[in-house]
């Protein structure tokens, strides 16, 4: 990867991350493992993925050398092992190693040149399928679609989202057949005495690594009504699944619980396993043993270990009360509200409206195009402001798109297929599903004399001196990484080194002569980026490595502005005198994400974007049905993957649309009637106006309405009688769980 001599001069994107994620597994096997990575830049570009480069180097010890470019491998002295010879700075360095792996790139699947020719599509200039400019899963051929790494090297977020966007070509949605959720038969378990299947998992390293899971096991099969307990390695998987269903069916098993990881990312799944064996998918309960055992006690493995017992044993105490629960069919209402109107905003709307869907967009602004009204051009798109005004003007004449400007969502009530939204203005509309494309907004910085010298400005405020006046730099310094990559907020923003490459570019190519330089710490110029890097290199474009203990001074003397840094390679300090600081500021979340967030009862994560169901196999959707976000509102990104998104989005709606009805959650509360004394404190704490006090017989008592109970427990609470209770969350099994803890 990113080499003349050797492949392809793209990067591949991914090599960086795996290289990290197979150090830390190493060392979760032996910390005492010395694990150094060479890089010329480690480019941990994706959500919370500098996360996870700190915690690698700050709590596993893991050494990254940056522009340390490895010259030669060498044997070692005594025979035994590798000499690394490579650069640092500008002396020649060597060091011995027991073990060399090789973090090699990504090229074209073979065959791809004879399948282009079969399929007449084209094939760009390192033999990956061409795709047009901002819509990275089309071809060069109308009808033949391109995704995953067959395109370009990518991650497996990005191949999940162009997947999606690449299944948005059927017009007709409704023709669709859908398969039966509740085919089979269920075992009917209420008056049977419980028995109880436990599995409990490995997950390779992850919990065996510091949880001691045999004994864990042993402890299992001591507890009443454990018919079955069994370890497994990775109980995710489709190997373990079918196991699962073997042993219900062996050993007569009519309750399941999986001692594993999040309920969040797999309870659904284990649900459908225990279903497709024939048992009620809520006679299933959960134990997480990995975040709340082996990660966040990784050093006590003991504690952890004795905790897991706890938590296990707890879970088998519920599932002994489980009781069978039925899914509530409520009609769809096949309509969406996309909160919204920037680049993602727009692709969603339009993707459904072109499929006959009524779409409701929610802009709190009165111009639509969001954040890319600021930007001239991207390195896929010489004209964004065309695209844009061409976007802008297909939703504004669409019949099927509902437009609401200046205007803000108030509050939603209901939920998947049955939403009821309030705006700001008053407006108030029915849906079935919620799209977040909220964007987000550039962080205003309070060092570099941003703010106090007129010369100093952000990339965006750049761009729009590019769109709307003659701009003549003499020269030139941007600063990366400015507010991005910091203590405050370590993530990266990933769009950054593009947008500086992009405009320096763009001042090379109109003004030869004017010096422009760029510090930065790693150029993240991912996938086919790599070449505009290169090519600002053969335009001039001078790039100064800094770190953190020494970032860039800027200060004004007589009227000029002064730059010092020190260069890492050259260790010594450089004073520039620029015309013009550019800083490449950070992207931050939409505020508004907050209030987003407990309207819709969906999660943040800790810097602010919203929180997917899955990081990697579920990057377009929430836990909480009918959510999906898109865009900026997941995190910062370039313009053709937001599209990607976007349209991503749009494939998942429609794919729920395609059912006239729909099945909800039956985790809702009910009422003991005969305890019932109409007291009415319920229905004052139901936020959800799901309770009302009813008259039958001239018996007066609370009544639920399930479609509108979200099965929060308030109401429980507020009962002074015991009447109130939730269906998978009753009293007795959660005076079970709290027993049997103390008990343990």
């Amino acid at each position: 990867s990113r080499s003349t001599v050797y492949g392809g001069e793209y990067c591949s994107s991914v090599c960086c991350m795996y290289a990290l994620k197979e150090a830390i597994v190493a060392k979760e096997y032996s910390d005492s493992i010395d694990i150094q990575i060479f890089s010329t830049d480690f480019r941990a570009f994706g959500k919370q993925f500098e996360d996870y480069r700190i915690r690698a180097e700050e709590e596993h010890g893991i050494r990254i050398w940056r522009g340390n470019r490895v010259s030669s491998l060498e044997p070692a002295i005594d025979g035994d092992g590798v000499l690394v010879v490579y650069i640092d700075g500008n002396e020649i360095e060597q060091k011995e190693f027991d073990l060399v792996v090789l973090s090699v790139g990504l090229k074209p699947p073979e065959g791809a040149e004879e399948l282009s020719r079969i399929a007449d599509v084209e094939l760009n200039e390192y033999g990956f399928y061409k795709t047009p400019p901002y819509e990275n899963f089309q071809t060069t051929r109308p009808g033949v679609y391109v995704v995953g790494t067959t395109a370009e090297p990518k991650d497996i977020p990005d191949t999940v989202c162009q997947s999606s966007a690449a299944s948005l070509i059927t017009p007709v949605f409704e023709e669709v057949e859908v398969a039966d959720e509740e085919a089979g038969s269920e075992v009917v378990a209420e008056e049977e005495e419980p028995r109880i299947g436990v599995f409990v998992c490995h997950c390779g390293i992850n919990i065996g690594g510091v949880v001691d899971v045999p004994s864990v096991v042993e402890h299992v099969r001591t507890l009443p009504n454990v018919a079955h307990a069994e370890d497994n390695l990775y109980t995710c998987s489709v190997t373990t699944q079918e196991k699962i269903k073997e042993a219900i069916k062996e050993h007569d098993l009519n309750r399941v619980v999986v001692a594993s990881c999040s309920p969040r990312s797999y309870e659904k799944l284990f649900q459908e396993t225990i279903r497709e064996a024939g048992l009620n998918p809520y006679l299933f309960e959960m134990a997480n043993i990995r975040e709340h055992c082996s990660w966040v006690h990784s050093k006590e493995p003991k504690k952890a270990t004795k905790k897991a017992k706890g938590l296990v044993a707890a879970a088998v105490a519920k599932a002994r009360l489980l009781e069978p629960l039925h899914r509530i069919s409520v009609p769809m209402n096949k309509t969406a509200l996309v909160i919204g109107g920037g680049l993602s905003g727009l692709t969603a709307a339009l993707s459904l409206a072109e499929h006959g869907i009524e779409t409701h967009l929610v802009e709190k602004t009165k111009e639509l195009g969001g954040n890319l009204r600021r930007v001239a051009h991207t390195l896929a798109v010489d004209d964004t402001q065309k695209l844009l005004e061409g976007m802008i003007e297909e939703v504004e004449n669409n019949d099927n798109i509902m437009l609401h400007m200046e205007t803000e969502v108030e509050s939603v009530d209901g939920f998947v297929g049955n939403f009821h939204t309030t705006l700001a203005n008053r407006d108030e509309f029915d849906h079935g599903v919620v799209i977040l494309a909220t964007g987000a907004i550039e962080y205003k910085p309070t060092e570099y004399l941003y703010g106090k010298n007129d010369h100093v400005m952000t990339q965006l405020e750049l761009e729009e001196r590019m769109l709307h006046e003659e701009f003549r730099p003499k020269s030139i310094v941007t600063i990366q990484c400015v507010g991005s990559r910091t203590p405050e907020y370590p993530n990266c923003s990933r769009i950054c080194c593009s947008t500086s490459i992009k405009n320096a570019l763009w001042v090379k190519e109109r003004y030869p002569d004017t010096p422009v330089y760029i510090l930065y710490k790693d150029i993240r110029t991912y996938g086919f980026r790599e070449r505009f890097y290169r090519e600002a290199s053969m335009k001039g474009v001078i790039f100064l490595r800094y770190n953190d203990e020494n970032p860039p001074e800027v200060t004004e003397e007589n009227g000029r502005l002064r730059v010092v840094v020190k260069d890492r390679t050259l260790r010594e300090d450089v004073l520039l005198e620029p015309d013009y600081v550019v800083l490449s500021a950070g992207i931050r979340p939409n505020p508004d994400n907050e209030k987003l967030s407990e309207t819709l009862k969906v999660p943040l994560s800790g810097d602010g974007f919203f929180l997917e169901a899955h990081m990697k196999l579920r990057p377009l959707e929430f836990s909480t049905d009918g959510v999906y976000l898109c865009g900026f509102a997941h995190s910062a990104k370039p313009l053709e993957e937001s599209i990607a998104q976007s349209r991503g989005v749009a494939t998942k709606v429609l794919g729920l649309f395609s059912k006239d009805r729909i099945e909800v959650e039956p985790l809702t509360a009910y009422v003991n009637e005969s305890r019932c004394r109409w007291c009415g404190r319920c229905v004052e704490v139901c936020v959800y106006g799901a309770i009302e006090i009813v008259e039958s017989e001239g018996v007066k008592y609370a009544r639920i309405n399930d479609v509108l109970c979200k099965g929060c427990g308030a109401c429980v609470v507020a009962c002074p009688t015991g009447a109130m209770d939730v269906h998978g969350f009753t009293s007795g099994q959660l005076d079970g769980i709290i027993e049997c803890l103390e008990w343990e």
